[in-house]
């Protein structure tokens, strides 16, 4: 196989040959059975109106014999065999085919993606709602490959979950564990729970994104549960197919590796609405208050008000809330986020008659008076931070209660310029901050509370006015 690419001003463009790796070689190693028969999409050899759930037996594409019985697959760690024969390159313009499938259903997406790559193409699957991802790969009836990535501090019930997924599906997840001497070194030198100190990318870095680039080495195609609606800021413009822009396929070297989508364009609620359609197993945590799930440490259920990202690493910034796993599609702060000034570009938030804009004038004179005649709440924000938009109407809808009722409401824009002064003199940690100025008080008291529900803003305003 033959991968090479080419890249222009405008669009990358992959070229792609027969892979050369034979399904099964010999009779020790499995052979491969279509996984269902099931005909949804016009596909001529497809006949049978049932769907069995039979046991896939697709072989990994580097994979090793069974071992007792068992099979110990591996997406990527055996040099594999030479191609005797190349077949000529076909040019991929995948920029236009994500064009062309804009507005496709997941599922025929995802039959798009296992067509073209077959036994080279693999689902990273989370342990969360993405379980939708293999469910249309079953509905496609092609043969398809499941690769996870065990951390070894993910929740118990994300472990019982996969086995389910396993026997429901008859599958066998290819999993992926980080360096255990990587490991070592990390927990020895710097503990358990370094990651509350100083971030968490250095641990994924260990538990997630280097296991994530040993088990793409050995694809040339991966298959993600990204959504759009899951972080307006960071995630809004995904493709349905994009070639990786980050990391490396089977052949090496930049644009080895095509990256899917199918669900880019999906909202949340229609996921749901699948999943219980269909009685597809969800993972258990997600009817304790999870919806984005991943490490033990690292995740909780999200309250009433919040964005569903806000229940990873809360004790960090809006904009720190990614692994590192689809650090490709994130905007960067110089180029899509941030104006020459330091501020973001995208438009406001909090807007109301009933809201008043301060300036950084205005909420310096605000927080100087110590005999104030009206108390006040100020949120401080930045418009590009999706756990801001997600307390939006929740804020807004306070604004209009209080009106009129002796409680000024306002908003300060505390992010490029202003950044630096908010968390000096206004207590700002991370967007959303709320302060409440009492009337005869001069400093101002913070709203520690994590619940940003319309009542639980009015509860703590009644508290203190």
């Amino acid at each position: 196989m033959a991968l090479a690419a080419t890249s222009s001003s405008s669009s990358f463009k992959v070229i792609s040959g027969a892979s050369g790796f034979p399904l099964s070689s010999s009779s020790s190693e499995m052979k491969v059975s279509q996984i269902a028969s099931f005909r949804l999409l016009d596909r001529p050899h497809m006949a049978s109106t049932t769907l069995p759930r039979r046991r896939s037996s697709v072989k990994p594409v580097n994979a090793e014999p069974k071992r007792n019985g068992s099979i110990v697959p591996l997406v990527a760690t055996v040099a594999a065999p030479e191609v005797e024969e190349k077949v000529a390159a076909v040019e991929e313009d995948f920029e236009g085919l994500a064009k062309e499938l804009q507005d496709a259903s997941p599922l025929e997406i995802m039959d798009k993606a296992l067509e073209k790559f077959g036994n080279d193409i693999a689902i990273a699957f989370s342990g969360a709602e993405d379980v939708a991802l293999i469910e249309y790969a079953r509905l496609t009836g092609r043969p398809f490959r499941v690769f996870s990535l065990d951390t070894g501090r993910l929740n118990p019930e994300t472990y019982k979950f996969f086995d389910t997924v396993e026997k429901h599906y008859g599958i066998r997840i290819e999993y992926m564990f980080p360096d255990a001497v990587e490991v070592q070194g990390l927990v020895r030198s710097k503990g358990l729970f370094s990651f509350y100190e100083d971030g968490h990318q250095e641990c994924c870095r260990v538990r997630k994104v280097r296991p994530l680039r040993r088990a793409l080495k050995g694809l040339r195609a991966w298959i993600t549960g990204q959504r759009k609606d899951q972080s307006p800021g960071t995630r809004s413009e995904i493709p349905v197919v994009q070639v990786d822009p980050v990391f490396e396929g089977l052949e090496g070297g930049v644009g080895s590796l095509v990256k899917w989508n199918p669900m880019a364009n999906v909202k949340g609620n229609d996921v749901w609405n699948f999943l219980h359609a269909m009685e597809v197993p969800v993972n258990s945590l997600h009817s304790q208050g999870y919806i984005s799930i991943g490490c033990e440490p690292c995740t909780r259920p999200v309250l009433p008000g919040q964005h569903e990202r806000e229940g990873r690493w809360w004790w960090e910034d809006a904009k720190a809330k990614e692994c590192g796993l689809h650090k490709g599609n994130l905007k960067e702060d110089s180029a899509a986020q941030v104006n020459g000034n330091g501020a973001s570009a995208v438009g406001d938030i909090f807007n109301s008659q009933n809201l008043v804009n301060l300036t950084r004038i205005g909420v310096e004179n605000l927080a100087r008076m110590s005999n104030r005649q009206e108390p006040w709440i100020v949120v401080l924000y930045a418009p590009w931070c999706q756990f801001c938009q997600a307390m939006e109407g929740s804020y807004v809808e306070l604004a209009d209660k209080l009106a009129g009722s002796g409680v000024k409401v306002g908003k300060f824009r505390a992010d490029g310029d202003q950044k630096e002064y908010a968390k000096q003199e206004l207590q700002l940690g991370s967007f959303p901050t709320i302060l409440f100025f009492p009337k005869h008080a001069s400093k101002p008291i913070k709203y520690t509370s994590e619940k940003r529900d319309v009542d639980s803003l009015m509860a703590f305003v009644n508290a203190l006015r």
